[in-house]
């Protein structure tokens, strides 16, 4: 800016119109004095003082994280159902008014824009010029012309297509798209990427405050809703919304390729996704931990407001080992790795997401006991005695051990109940001499097992 001939004392006071000046001193309506009036102690204001630098809504440093829980109930006199609330402001509920705030705000975090700064002269404001408007009271931004030059001046030196977005308004029209993509064709750009402000509700850059969210509702009637939903743009919140202490949820186990894994669930009171547990059997110690940091984080997230959606478009298509076929989901059939099922599964049941499921709601089975053909009856058999009788039928081993002891009797009837079973999902009703399954299959004149992979002679 000293290019621009302005000095150093003129500079500093455009930055901190900008920017802010991070402190409460010298602060209008909130400030060091006012808020010892209403039971801030020294210690408390040393803590604000610490954290405003960093925070780009006042409000954010206002909380029961940066003042603790036994500040606000004992010093400000607020009660734990309250400060519990979601929506809790404590500056609102200190008594300042929303104008007040507002100027507060803009002296300590900044305008985030320089349209209206001391000393600067309108003819630099193009210097400044970003890609959106800036800030609240900003109204400036790079023309899609700009962009598309810019572009077409390094094409005839590039081989490839130019990674660069061009954005564009939230007010722009179909017609500003078609006539982007003209230009950039008639200036001799391979390819171009166009994205309008607030198309995507949960883009992470955020231009818009709960003030002027509130506003812009009150400034609308009833029958705006679908245009007001447009403009308003998720805010990732900086407050954690605890799940309650008894929370309900579902544990789903299936088997990735022959690996076990397990996916449980907690949700809040109504029903929305709060946190994700993985367990995977048989896995090393190191693995295992890996999988449990990575769903404490996701848990993290989502009680801090990041959209589910954001993380199942981030982990769906992962590919690493364990991956194949999904056996015991009655809807998810194969999986790319464990993290690609994870967020599958969670997609299909907390978001109807049928386009990342392999089979429909609606071809399930009718049967309302689904058993999956990878897992039998029982895992293990104790043999407490043991007899070789060679007989052509099933139903004549039922027959004769009939009239032997109830207890031979029962096994009978469950042996040849099982082997049936064992035929209708494909297999030829041999038990396995190594595991003990019956989920033998032909393979060439002898047999093999797909739970252990043991077979009877053949290689």
């Amino acid at each position: 800016m000293k290019k621009l001939s302005y000095n150093q004392d003129q500079i500093n006071e455009i930055v901190k119109y900008a920017k802010g000046a991070g402190t409460l001193n010298g602060c209008p309506y909130i400030n060091q004095e006012t808020l010892r009036a209403k039971g801030f102690t020294d210690e408390a204001l040393n803590k604000l003082e610490a954290i405003l630098p960093s925070v780009f809504e006042l409000s954010f440093a206002f909380n029961k994280y940066t003042l603790g829980d036994k500040f606000l109930k004992n010093n400000l006199g607020f009660m734990e159902d309250r400060i519990s609330d979601f929506n809790f402001d404590v500056l609102t509920e200190l008594g300042f008014t929303k104008e007040e705030i507002s100027t507060a705000n803009d002296y300590v975090c900044g305008t985030m824009t320089i349209e209206g700064s001391p000393f600067l002269k309108h003819e630099h404001y193009p210097v400044f010029d970003a890609a959106n408007k800036c800030g609240k009271r900003g109204t400036r931004f790079i023309k899609s012309d700009a962009h598309i030059v810019m572009m077409a001046a390094a094409q005839p030196f590039i081989s490839g297509a130019i990674s660069k977005t061009i954005n564009l308004p939230n007010n722009a029209s179909i017609d500003d798209i078609k006539y982007a993509y003209l230009q950039s064709w008639k200036l001799g750009c391979k390819a171009n990427a166009l994205y309008r402000d607030g198309s995507k509700l949960s883009q992470p850059l955020n231009t818009m405050t709960e003030e002027e969210v509130e506003d812009l509702i009150e400034k609308k009637e009833e029958n705006d809703i679908v245009k007001i939903a447009e403009r308003i743009i998720h805010r990732y919140i900086a407050k954690r919304r605890r799940l309650p202490d008894r929370r309900t949820g579902y544990t789903q186990k299936v088997k990735i390729n022959g690996q076990t894994v397990y996916v449980r669930t907690g949700e809040y009171e109504n029903g929305q996704l709060g946190e994700v547990f993985i367990d995977m059997h048989k896995e090393g110690a190191a693995f295992r931990s890996l999988l449990n940091c990575f769903a404490i984080s996701i848990s993290l997230g989502l009680q801090h407001g990041v959209p589910l959606e954001e993380f199942i478009d981030a982990f769906v298509f992962t590919r690493f080992e364990p991956s194949g076929v999904v056996m015991g989901h009655s809807r998810i059939k194969m999986a790319t790795s464990v993290i690609d099922f994870i967020f599958r599964e969670l997609a299909v049941t907390y978001l109807g997401r049928n386009d990342l499921a392999h089979v429909e709601e609606n071809e399930l089975p009718k049967k309302s006991e689904h058993r999956s053909i990878a897992e039998p009856d029982f895992e293990s058999e104790e043999i407490v005695s043991e007899r070789t009788i060679e007989l052509d039928n099933q139903r004549e081993l039922v027959e004769r051990l009939t009239s032997e002891n109830p207890a031979q009797k029962a096994m009978a009837i469950s042996l040849h109940q099982n082997v049936i079973k064992a035929r209708e999902r494909g297999y030829t009703g041999d038990i396995c001499p190594e595991c003990q399954s019956m989920t033998m299959v032909r393979n060439g004149t002898c047999l093999k097992c797909t739970t252990c992979g043991s077979t009877t002679g053949c290689s």
